[in-house]
């Protein structure tokens, strides 16, 4: 496969959250206040003390999240390590297009829906009566496509802000990813989604100008899998982590994490990330939330020329995308997550972004102090494993919508099964293959 740009290493010393976006670069900061601690076998009351605070008693998954100095936690006798808090530094690959390319309705600008026959795919289900978290920067509930599907008495901000949920508090990030699992198919306007009749649960997680915290994800799955989520999208992730140390300990209590939500019914849908990197043979050290165990991880495709020559470069909708990571057995399945042929932003600038994902978004606005007071709602274009991943969470809850019996694993088994890898590509990039849910549903 070609590249565009030669890899580079994002250094995260001990930290596990990472960039959304494509491109992004995040600095990591440890907490000195707040630990997630493993309980092994225990509860929470062993980790009861008079100077400690449980923020998550998260005991269904083994793990507690407390705060207070770090003396009293080692006193506590159990394995800890800090909570780990992450910056953005850089955007995404992203445009907001011009004003006029807002069509009514927007499917024609929607490739990734095109190429995975969503229509017909409706003709099936539209995912009624499933359920789907997405942990990111907030959803706007009040979103014409959105509005719909967005359960706000059960949607969440776990960031302790203060600014409610249901809301892009956090940034336009989630808003788009809610869009691709199920933006409104029937009122006439905007785009259309793969899952329109599931329901979106917002599990915000981010606040303004920063990234989530560790524990704060984690408290966030356990959530979604108390609540009957039928999918928990993760948008999000880092890389590298070492797998010693600290990397191992959150290794640990992410698996427990994610092996309490498995067992629950919820298939756990992850961003494979965006650093072009092979995670099959990276040695020492580890992409995470993306391959910790039971994760779905999903890698990106896109299309190089939607809306113009592209020429020599010109590829489909299902070619790798320039920024997936990949790896055979790092990836589970791979879905559209938009490209771009970076030249064209100056050959191109009015027609390049089509080969983005084209979705929701609604952007928020700050007053001086820092504080949230509203968003704009409307229509954009993003790229980034961010983007594959609610293609395949949506997935999850149409094969459920249709099997409801279905546990996680069989889900997950579905989806692969029914999953092709284009002829003559590298299975690296594809795990079991490009996403059909078409095939899932019908099979």
């Amino acid at each position: 496969m070609r590249q565009q740009h030669r890899r580079t290493f994002l250094k995260l010393s001990g930290s596990l959250l990472g960039g959304i976006a494509a491109g992004s670069t995040v600095v990591a900061a440890e907490r000195t206040d707040r630990f997630i601690v493993d309980l092994g076998g225990g509860d929470a009351s062993a980790a009861t003390s008079a100077d400690l605070e449980v923020v998550y008693d998260l005991s269904p998954a083994g793990v507690v999240v407390v705060e207070g100095s770090e003396s009293a936690v080692s006193a506590l006798n159990a394995t800890y390590a800090p909570d780990v808090e992450i910056t953005l530094d850089a955007p995404a690959v992203e445009d907001a297009g011009p004003a006029d390319a807002v069509d009514d309705p927007g499917y024609a600008a929607q490739w990734d829906k095109q190429s995975q026959r969503i229509p017909a795919v409706h003709d099936v289900t539209r995912g009624e009566g499933a359920r789907v978290a997405v942990i990111d920067t907030g959803v706007a509930a009040d979103h014409p496509d959105l509005e719909h599907a967005v359960n706000a008495s059960l949607s969440r901000n776990f960031t302790g802000d203060g600014f409610g949920a249901g809301v892009p508090a956090g940034g336009d990030h989630g808003t788009h990813v809610a869009g691709i699992v199920a933006a409104n198919d029937r009122n006439e306007t905007g785009v259309v989604g793969s899952a329109p009749g599931a329901e979106v649960v917002d599990c915000r997680v981010f606040s303004p100008n920063t990234l989530a915290s560790f524990a704060d994800i984690l408290a966030a799955l356990v959530y979604s899998a108390e609540i009957g989520c039928d999918a928990a999208n993760l948008s999000l992730g880092s890389y590298p982590v070492p797998r010693q140390g600290e990397g191992k300990f959150y290794g640990k209590v992410l698996n427990k994490t994610l092996t309490h939500a498995n067992r629950s019914g919820t298939v756990v849908v992850v961003a494979a990330g965006n650093d072009s990197a092979d995670l099959q043979h990276d040695g020492g050290i580890i992409s995470l939330p993306n391959e910790g165990a039971q994760a779905l991880s999903v890698s990106a495709t896109g299309p190089k020329g939607t809306a113009f020559d592209a020429g020599d470069a010109e590829e489909g909708p299902k070619t790798p995308a320039f920024y997936t990571n990949y790896g055979t057995n790092a990836v589970g399945v791979a879905a559209p997550g938009g490209d771009a042929l970076l030249s064209a932003q100056e050959t191109n600038p009015e027609t390049w972004f089509y080969d983005l994902v084209y979705n929701t978004v609604s952007t928020p606005a700050y007053d001086d102090d820092g504080n949230y007071v509203g968003s704009a709602n409307g229509y954009g274009w993003k790229a980034g494993t961010s983007m594959a991943a609610p293609q395949v969470a949506a997935a999850v809850a149409l094969v459920r919508s249709v099997e409801p019996g279905l546990n996680a694993n069989r889900v997950a088994s579905k989806l692969g099964r029914t999953a092709t890898v284009p002829e003559g590509s590298d299975k690296a990039y594809y795990g079991a293959g490009y996403l059909d849910p078409l095939a899932a549903v019908t099979e």
